[in-house]
């Protein structure tokens, strides 16, 4: 076998510290073939999908990637911009704006690129350009705040595999959730209190997080325990009574039971309880994206108002916003603790010797 290593090494190069930004991904095009390629990677991780392979692979290829891939690009056609989709410019707005306020601390000595799990630009792409660039210490963050196995551990097993194939291996750290962090709190909580400051405020607050099958639940993911820890830390943020908000959870996918309440079946039955006007937030989603913009904010929509609701508004995700960046930044850092890149004066110097040594050699 053999191991793969970084173009253009030098035994003399001055090593900096690495971070790795990843979301989930999505098609190349709002076209059937991108989607049909983009689910087959995505619905083929048995992370995601928890069926004995050789049935789930006969489900896969003999029904799913048939009929799914058209429906799914229609539906990505009416979020699709002249960018790309959401999730890719959010996620590299997201990026760069970390970089930025992490280079007024660390200057030259921090890399920051991201990749997504699935689709384009890929993990290994990501990891090829910080190793490039000399990253000896490299910390990696999905961008999802409450941890899944189907999410941040699926990462981790992305980044592991790659590096089985690599011949140098960095120094390693791995964020795994941040659905408690205080600022990540006070961010989602300030984006609730801004736009009710120009709508005003509905008679409920719903928050819609991403479902997985109940299962996962019974099995021991913390994922549903930390998606109420957030509902409940901004509730309280905001003063909010029990009454006065709920959690949901959306995007369920086959027939099995997934994480109850679903937000579907919930905003259908709201209107009837005297729910007339509504809000809704997805907090577990750090970028807009289909699920955001088209599954809440078109298709949940119709929903409510069709079944008697008389209002209804979607709360944008926390994108770009300058508190968001900040609020990862602060993350970063706290996991960066105690790390130094290469240009102080004793890297230097061994930078130098390894050098000198290697010419020796």
């Amino acid at each position: 076998m053999k191991f793969q290593g970084s173009k253009n090494f030098s035994h003399g190069q001055v090593g900096k510290i690495g971070v790795l930004l990843t979301n989930l991904g999505t098609p190349d095009a709002a076209t059937p073939k991108a989607l049909r390629k983009y689910l087959a990677e995505f619905l083929s991780d048995p992370r995601v999908v928890e069926v004995p392979r050789l049935i789930w692979k006969v489900i896969l290829h003999g029904v799913i990637l048939r009929i799914r891939p058209r429906r799914s690009a229609e539906a990505y056609s009416t979020v699709w911009t002249e960018q790309g989709s959401p999730l890719l410019f959010h996620t590299q707005a997201q990026t760069d704006g970390v970089r930025a306020e992490l280079k007024k601390i660390y200057g030259d000595d921090i890399v920051v690129e991201f990749g997504m799990r699935y689709g384009n630009p890929s993990i290994r792409s990501a990891i090829d350009k910080l190793l490039e660039q000399g990253v000896r210490k490299l910390v990696v963050l999905p961008l999802y705040p409450q941890y899944s196995a189907s999410t941040s551990a699926s990462t981790f097993d992305a980044i592991s595999h790659d590096f089985t194939r690599r011949r140098w291996l960095p120094d390693f750290r791995f964020i795994s959730h941040y659905h408690d962090d205080a600022n990540y709190i006070q961010a989602v909580a300030d984006k609730i209190r801004a736009h009710w400051e120009t709508n005003g405020r509905a008679d409920k607050l719903v928050f819609s997080y991403h479902g997985v099958p109940k299962k996962y639940l019974d099995r021991g993911d913390p994922y549903h325990c930390e998606c109420h820890k957030t509902t409940r830390l901004v509730a309280e943020n905001l003063g909010l009574e029990k009454n006065e908000y709920m959690t949901t959870f959306q995007s369920r996918f086959g027939r099995e039971e997934w994480l109850q309440p679903y937000t579907d079946m919930t905003l259908k039955g709201l209107p009837e309880q005297g729910v007339k006007s509504l809000q809704v937030v997805c907090p577990g989603f750090s970028s807009d994206c289909l699920e955001t913009i088209e599954e809440i904010g078109e298709e949940n929509c119709e929903y409510f108002m069709e079944s008697g609701g008389e209002r209804f508004e979607y709360i944008p995700c926390l994108n770009s916003d300058d508190q968001h960046i900040q609020a990862l930044s602060a993350l970063l850092q706290e996991n960066l603790h105690g790390w130094h890149a290469g240009t102080s004066e004793k890297s230097a110097q061994t930078a130098k010797l390894a050098k000198e040594l290697g010419a020796k050699l």
